[in-house]
């Protein structure tokens, strides 16, 4: 008995020791990989050592000695200095300086509503549209080509024509992330209409149902596996295409943040801004797999 329950919590505690220990290894490799050795003044003259001071290269701490100035230490930044980064950006956090320089706070929920706003109405015209091309097996076979012909585009070369037909800059990110979220969509949702079990379509004529209690009480149901698995690839896409998006079309956004910080040659920046991306997809992504759970159901 007592063998089961070290079992059990070995099995409950074992996923996070592993994180915990994954990301100590992870941080000590890259402080270890980025630290910069000590300047050595050894064989430099005080001519030299002045020039290099004027130039900023070097500073004297404390103690008058000379060492490398941090502020041009080149190199990636090892951990301290994004820290130091993201305590700066965090304590900002819905702070607005000016047009182009909001808080990391806002830059984030600029970006969710860009992102909602393009995958939910995806989502829409996705199923509706797969679930008029499944129940007809004629559609299925002749539009799959072209469904299969546009899902692998990266959404991104649709941006060129879609910023020129609409010429604004905010619908053309939500429109790029409506389009790497509709293929998936669309062609799990006509794969999984089509292939439903013609047992349950035989209950639903045998029953007389009409049409609508057909759709929502035996088609939706029976195909809601195929469609939250092309939900979850649509997430995914739209998740890697509004970030590009809004780095490419300058929109306010985290994408737009890490852009901006690469253009102020801050790498310390350009790092704190990738952990928000993931951080934010990350729980993005966590809170659509619960929502998901409620629409599944195993296979008998």
């Amino acid at each position: 008995m007592r063998r089961n329950h070290k079992q059990d919590l070995a099995a409950r505690l074992g996923p996070y020791i592993l994180f915990v220990a994954v990301c100590v290894v992870f941080l000590s490799l890259w402080s270890v990989s980025t630290s910069t050795p000590a300047f050595n003044p050894a064989g430099l003259t005080e001519d030299e050592l002045m020039t290099m001071e004027f130039n900023g290269d070097i500073v004297r701490d404390e103690n008058d000695r000379y060492i490398n100035n941090p502020e041009k230490v080149q190199g990636i930044p090892g951990p301290a200095k994004v820290m130091r980064k993201a305590r700066e950006e965090l304590g900002e956090l819905f702070e607005k300086k000016g047009t182009n320089d909001h808080g990391i706070g806002l830059l984030v929920i600029y970006t969710v509503k860009r992102f909602m706003a393009g995958f939910l109405s995806a989502s829409v015209v996705g199923i509706c549209l797969g679930v008029l091309i499944g129940v007809s097996p004629v559609c299925y076979k002749g539009l799959n080509p072209f469904i299969q012909l546009l899902k692998p585009i990266s959404p991104l070369a649709w941006m060129p024509l879609l910023l020129y037909s609409v010429k604004d800059p905010v619908w053309t990110a939500m429109l790029v992330v409506f389009m790497a979220s509709l293929w998936p969509t669309v062609a799990n949702t006509a794969f999984g209409v089509s292939t439903i079990r013609r047992d349950y379509m035989q209950v639903a004529a045998l029953l007389e149902m009409n049409a609508s209690r057909r759709l929502f009480g035996v088609v939706l149901p029976a195909a809601a596996p195929a469609i939250i698995a092309g939900l979850r690839i649509s997430f995914g896409s739209a998740l890697v295409a509004v970030v590009p998006a809004e780095m490419l079309l300058g929109e306010l956004g985290v994408g737009y943040l890490t852009w901006i910080e690469w253009n102020n040659l801050d790498i310390s920046g350009v790092i704190f801004a990738i952990m928000v991306v993931g951080v934010v997809g990350f729980l993005l992504d966590t809170a659509f797999g619960r929502l998901s759970e409620f629409a599944s159901y195993p296979e008998v």
